[in-house]
């Protein structure tokens, strides 16, 4: 892929999605879904230089943004529809919010989820739903989970409840953008919003198109699930050959064709590098200001989480902490009111080992070697004194197989003090007659050895 790449020629038919539309989801879901909060951040607005404010769907009933769509789709359904029951799939939110709905609503669900799905996603759907819902666990990814529940409907004649795909769902979701600008009381220069199917994308981006056309929109995928990025270059949607599901939330492998037709007529365009500035209403065709997608490594979102905690207090999950993790990322307009949003808190704490080691290796403190100790007293009282600094220390220290008497390869983590730190820990193993291979993230070697 090209770092920069247009999308704003793409001939599409208009979705069926409109500002009056969320206006009317608001109005269905006001008397069950409260208003989340729309807090200024000091912290992200120093670093920037902006006026940053996070718009807490984290706070919902069901911990994410997801409980809007599915109840504005599920109270339009006809009596007969309720009474076939619904189905949904979902990596976890979705279900979330289908489960309350049902438990609300008085009608049965089925709910199919990847088996991936965290534990604590698990629990919480069958919370929400209680005897109303039945949850099935099938498959490694989302995709697994949305071809089960697509041959329930089949078999069975029960209601579908997509996550992204259906305007209905859509609509629910960009009751956030009509939230947010009243609460902000004037038009932002800047949202940024997390992708994952698309449809909150869809109906956050149709909303200020119209409500709000100077309003930039940043959409953010996770690189290991990229499928609106590849869905713009492309032309159309595609089905990416493989995924990485750490961002549980947003790790779908192929965009909605409702979000993709959304997304391609608010023209803009994909970037991949971080000093490519958001442009201005003024810099845009027709007056309407920006809309571009990019990409965040998954490392940087564990950082993002973490700053999250540890700074606000807010426990993010994965996808949750997506749109705040690009903000290190892109250049904005000194004073500019930037919306972020924390689409999700449904995080595992025994993900936090995880979390921790994907933040430290992205932010170059964490690395691993492959290192062939002789069989002989000292060798690693040798390393330790020869090759480790000061502020550097070992993590991880396991044998891996002994390939003859004389020698054994260890795995090897060290954590350096600084980022800094690691040239000069490269020169000393290199120095060192002890022969030590550094494992490149990414690589099969560390994939397979880490």
């Amino acid at each position: 892929m090209s770092p920069i790449a247009d999308v704003a020629e793409v001939s599409v038919t208009r979705p069926p999605l409109s500002a009056d539309e969320i206006d009317a989801a608001a109005k269905r879901i006001s008397d069950i879904i409260e208003p989340t909060p729309l807090q200024f951040s000091p912290r992200l607005s120093a670093s920037t230089g902006a006026q940053v404010y996070l718009k807490r769907e984290d706070l919902t009933a069901v911990r994410s943004y997801k409980l809007r769509g599915a109840y504005n789709l599920m109270v339009q359904l006809t009596g007969a529809e309720r009474a076939a029951g619904v189905v949904a799939a979902s990596a976890g939110n979705h279900a979330q919010g289908v489960a309350f709905a049902c438990r609300t609503m008085g009608v049965q669900g089925r709910i199919y989820v990847p088996t991936t799905t965290p534990k604590q996603k698990r629990d919480r759907i069958r919370v929400h739903g209680g005897e109303f819902v039945e949850l099935i666990a099938v498959g490694e990814t989302y995709d697994a989970a949305a071809a089960a529940a697509a041959d329930d409907v089949a078999r069975t004649g029960a209601t579908m409840v997509p996550p992204f795909d259906d305007p209905r769902t859509a609509a629910g979701q960009g009751t956030i953008a009509a939230e947010f600008l009243e609460q902000l009381g004037t038009a932002p220069d800047l949202v940024v919003v997390p992708v994952g199917g698309g449809g909150c994308l869809a109906g956050i981006g149709t909303y200020l198109r119209e409500r709000a056309p100077h309003t930039g929109l940043l959409g953010v995928e996770p690189a290991g699930a990229a499928s609106m990025t590849a869905a713009l270059v492309a032309r159309g949607p595609v089905t990416l050959p493989e995924i990485d599901p750490f961002v549980d939330g947003a790790a779908v492998r192929r965009i909605g064709d409702l979000p993709y037709q959304a997304a391609a007529s608010f023209g803009g365009r994909v970037i991949s590098h971080a000093s490519l500035p958001l442009l201005t209403a003024t810099e845009s065709p027709g007056g309407a200001a920006s809309f571009r997608m990019m990409q965040v490594d998954e490392g940087a979102i564990c950082t993002a989480m973490l700053d999250l905690y540890q700074n606000e207090g807010i426990i993010a999950e994965p996808a949750g902490a997506l749109a705040t993790a690009a903000l290190a990322e892109i250049d904005i307009e000194p004073g500019a009111t930037v919306v972020v949003l924390v689409s999700g808190g449904n995080n595992d704490v025994s993900r936090y080992g995880e979390i921790i080691e994907r933040s430290l290796v992205h932010r170059g403190l964490k690395h691993y070697f492959l290192v062939d100790f002789p069989q002989e007293p000292g060798a690693l009282r040798r390393f330790l004194d020869d090759v480790l600094g000061p502020d550097d220390d070992i993590t991880l220290f396991e044998y891996v197989k002994r390939n003859n008497r004389e020698t054994g390869a260890a795995l090897v983590g060290i954590e350096l003090g600084a980022t800094d730190d690691l040239a000069s820990l490269l020169h000393r193993i290199e120095e060192s007659p002890i022969q030590a291979e550094r494992l490149e993230p990414g690589s099969p070697a560390y994939r397979y050895l880490t």
